[in-house]
């Protein structure tokens, strides 16, 4: 368990670190990522970004425990 954790917070330091760089890649503004504004509320549901990373993350493990 102490492995995977520093794995992962590893992968968070990488992926902040790098964020700059993954923000012009267009994750979030997806068509079907769902955007509601009004004047005293906002909501934001990326439902087409989650798919899209659920699916990139699920071949990384695959390969990983392969």
């Amino acid at each position: 368990m102490a492995r995977t954790l520093i794995i992962l917070g590893i992968i968070l330091i990488v992926v902040g670190l790098a964020w700059p760089w993954i923000s012009k890649l267009g994750l979030g503004r997806l068509p079907g990522d769902i955007i509601i504004q009004r004047e005293n509320f906002s909501f934001y549901f990326p439902i087409t970004t989650a798919i899209i990373v659920s699916v990139l993350l699920s071949v990384v493990l695959w390969f990983f425990n392969r």
